[in-house]
């Protein structure tokens, strides 16, 4: 079972990309909005070193900014 996680804000062009990716793909994902939370967004810069979105967390592994290729590579 993959695992998903899109860490997106409100007015992010690239993040609205990388999602109907996903869905076209038929790839289920949940989205975290690191405007609505902030600490989350720490997490995020300490743990990957980039404060851009998108970023997802693809079976443990981190894809930054829309990146189909590289969400596939990790999900495969």
């Amino acid at each position: 079972m993959n695992s998903v996680t899109v860490y997106t804000t409100n007015r992010c062009p690239y993040c609205v990309m990388l999602k109907n990716f996903l869905t076209q793909q038929n790839i289920p994902f949940k989205e975290v909005n690191v405007e609505e939370n902030p600490e989350i967004m720490q997490q995020l810069v300490r743990t990957t070193g980039q404060m851009g979105v998108p970023q997802s967390q693809v079976n443990g592994k981190w894809v930054v900014g829309f990146d189909p290729n590289g969400i596939m590579t990790a999900l495969n």
